[in-house]
């Protein structure tokens, strides 16, 4: 007898083939027939007619590394079909990690990872993965290796190059991480400490990558006015380092770039007609989201959170953080407030409730409520929230958004950074994706989409047995009503789950059923080998 058995639904197998009528055995944790008519007995009959079935969905960007051990149900992923996400991003995570770096590391990604746990009972990559077994999840995960812990451990939080022996040793520690299960390397070049990394030492940290088959995951140094020096920036230390390339969230911020999607594309192509294998991810949207602390420049957070935070104290610095920021003393750096402007960027969390105040409201709007300016507004409450304060920032054009999301070379990603009021990407993203941009605005074909959400970022992550609807592969599924599937969530009221989704499966489990959560909890961590 079989477990379950889906009947009358119109598969769409992931490979952007169109889709066909078939039924699906499900014995265990694998899909053992697909055929178009199976009359097997089962324990459990899911009638999928009129429904899409599809592979689940592969998040290939996300910050949960912390948050699952408060919320193992993963309940944002799963009522939107993802089954499978990828942590670790942004060179910022808690593992590998020494004793000594794990109180400024916690300090450092208050903001990106929450403070949902006060003590990291885990160093190195194994220990972290295996944690996360232990809950279990609801969802799957796969890491990345965080170039920033690593640079913490060896460098330190100072702004200057590794030597030689420091080199040697963060390589060993990636190449370690690697062989425990990572998938990837990541690091972030607009945060501190991986700002502070000089070319050398990416080419090094992605050769080492490249030898265990992983890849290099970037938020590039800059995504404005320099996002093109800064596609070919990533560009050539993987072409010198032999290393596949992933460019996070690949974006053009800041009004006066709008239009500019074309270009960041055609170096993409060229890059790729010269031998380098690379790809990005995108989110549906025209506004991002990350730490607050990102609008203070660089060369102001060496030495750490800590040391940062204390500065900010002093009105001389604010006064020259203003003038860099303002432009009266340019610097080379990913400037949000000269590209988009305080008025476009809003607060989404903050930690206490002496500030909740703030949450959902542009940074004009705080300073006047608080009666300050725009910059002392931002470096008060970074103080008084000990850096554990989200934006949200409006920075893009729909047209670039479709552009970018044209390219065959894109996989779907929320960035979901959750808490208080946060992006409406966290709970929309994969229905925003297939009901606007597919169902309404036709930018791309459903079989198109699927295959961008499933396929093709298991390919990028070397899942040989997820992303396809095949006889042999893991029943990580996901059934959604393709004709009224739409995210809910607004800037305003972000916190709603999309409707459309009927049913998800997680290794052969229900996790979802008719649009409820189950509490099955049958996620883990996959590890690349």
């Amino acid at each position: 007898m079989l477990d379950i058995l889906i009947k009358n639904g119109q598969v769409i197998d992931g490979t952007g083939n169109p889709w066909f009528r078939a039924d699906l055995a499900i014995q265990g944790e694998r899909i053992i027939q697909v055929r178009p008519n199976i009359e097997n007995q089962a324990r459990r009959l899911i009638d999928a007619a009129g429904l899409a079935v599809a592979p689940g969905f592969i998040d290939t960007h996300t910050h949960s590394d912390l948050r699952v051990f408060k919320h193992p149900e993963e309940d944002a992923k799963l009522m939107q079909g993802i089954t499978t996400a990828v942590i670790g991003q942004d060179g910022l995570s808690v593992a590998p990690l020494d004793e000594a770096n794990k109180g400024p590391m916690r300090l450092r990604v208050s903001g990106l990872l929450g403070t949902y746990l006060t003590q990291w009972p885990w160093n190195s990559m194994a220990e972290y993965l295996s944690a996360l077994d232990k809950l279990p999840p609801a969802t799957n995960s796969m890491m990345l290796v965080p170039h920033g812990a690593i640079r913490a451990m060896v460098v330190g939080w100072e702004n200057r190059p590794a030597t030689p022996a420091e080199l040697e040793r963060m390589k060993r520690i990636l190449a370690q991480a690697l062989e425990e299960g990572g998938c990837g390397f990541s690091t972030g070049l607009i945060y501190p400490p991986g700002i502070y990394a000089d070319r050398h030492e990416m080419v090094e940290l992605c050769k080492v990558t490249a030898n265990y088959g992983g890849f290099f995951v970037v938020h590039m140094r800059n995504e404005s006015d320099l996002v093109l020096d800064s596609i070919q920036e990533v560009i050539g230390i993987c072409q010198e380092a032999g290393c596949p390339l992933h460019i996070s969230h690949l974006k053009v911020a800041g009004k006066r770039n709008w239009g500019r999607a074309a270009e960041a594309l055609r170096l993409i192509e060229e890059a790729r007609s010269k031998g380098l294998d690379v790809t990005f991810d995108q989110y549906p949207y025209i506004a991002g989201s990350t730490m607050l602390d990102a609008v203070i420049p660089p060369r102001f957070h060496s030495g750490g959170t800590a040391n940062l935070l204390e500065s900010l104290k002093n009105p001389a610095l604010r006064e020259e953080i203003r003038q860099v920021q303002e432009n009266i003393k340019p610097e080379r750096w990913d400037n949000f407030v000269d590209s988009c402007g305080w008025d476009s960027i809003v607060v989404n969390a903050v930690k206490s409730e002496t500030n909740r105040f703030a949450e959902g409201k542009t940074i004009i709007a705080i300073a006047r409520e608080m009666g300050k300016t725009p910059l002392d507004a931002v470096c008060d409450l970074l103080i008084a929230e000990e850096n554990a304060v989200t934006m949200t920032l409006f920075y893009g054009c729909e047209e670039d958004v479709k552009e970018i999301m044209r390219s065959e070379y894109m996989t779907l990603c929320s960035d979901g950074i959750v808490g208080g009021k946060p992006h409406p990407r966290v709970y929309g993203t994969c229905a925003r994706f297939l009901g606007k941009y597919v169902r309404e605005e036709k930018v791309l074909t459903l079989p198109q989409a699927i295959k961008r959400m499933t396929s093709f970022p298991a390919q990028r992550l070397g899942l040989q047995d997820r992303g396809l609807i095949r006889e042999g592969m893991v029943a990580d599924i996901t059934i959604f009503n393709p004709g009224t599937i739409i995210d809910k969530g607004t800037f305003a009221e972000p916190n709603q789950y999309p409707i459309g989704i009927a049913y998800v499966l997680v290794a052969g489990q229900v996790a979802v059923e008719n649009g409820n959560l189950t509490s099955i909890r049958a996620g883990k961590a996959l590890r690349r080998r």
